[in-house]
């Protein structure tokens, strides 16, 4: 674990968002595929974005937390970033309906996230799906994407929910 000096009580929310605490660096969706979506009010697929008053508990990428109940969002299309290959998916997703401030770590598993099963997606450098694919259960979240990104070849992984099949993050090894 790195020490600094500070703690998460003191340290700012540009600390937080740099600090590795679990040996892991999580992506939320691109920003730019986002600001894009919002701009032109299309999907990557030429979808009509669609804007919605949340219920609460939806999953924003943008700034990897569940939404509160009367957020403006948006879902939309989304293709996570992997290099060229056959593997490339687009998915339905949740976000701000306006520009948000982001995740307030990525260097932790998203609070509101724990306890919810999701399959991490493991992916080389060509961008094809690694034999480290796994589920995990929610319980410990941090120790199953440590484990996938530990394994010889995976360079990322996308954590997607187990139902739906919808991308949630990506991580990748703190030290990549």
């Amino acid at each position: 674990m790195e020490t600094t000096g500070t703690t998460p009580e003191t340290s700012s929310v540009s600390d937080r968002r740099t600090k590795d605490r679990a040996g892991f660096r999580l992506h939320p969706m691109a920003p730019e595929a986002v600001a894009l979506a919002r701009r032109t009010g299309v999907d990557v697929n030429g979808n009509t974005v669609q804007y919605l008053t949340t219920n609460g508990g939806e999953p924003l990428r943008c700034c990897l937390r569940n939404a509160r109940p009367g957020e403006r969002a948006m879902l939309f299309g989304y293709r996570p970033v992997i290099p060229a290959s056959p593997y490339i998916e687009t998915g339905a997703v949740f976000a701000h309906a306006e520009p948000c401030a982001g995740p307030v770590s990525t260097g932790s598993y998203p609070g509101d996230w724990f306890g919810r099963p999701q399959v991490l997606r493991a992916y080389d450098a060509r961008g094809w799906i690694h034999p480290a694919t796994r589920t995990h259960d929610g319980g410990d979240p941090e120790a199953a994407i440590m484990d996938v990104l530990a394994e010889p070849g995976v360079v990322q992984l996308h954590s997607r929910n187990v139902t739906y099949g919808c991308y949630m993050f990506t991580a990748t090894r703190s030290r990549d």
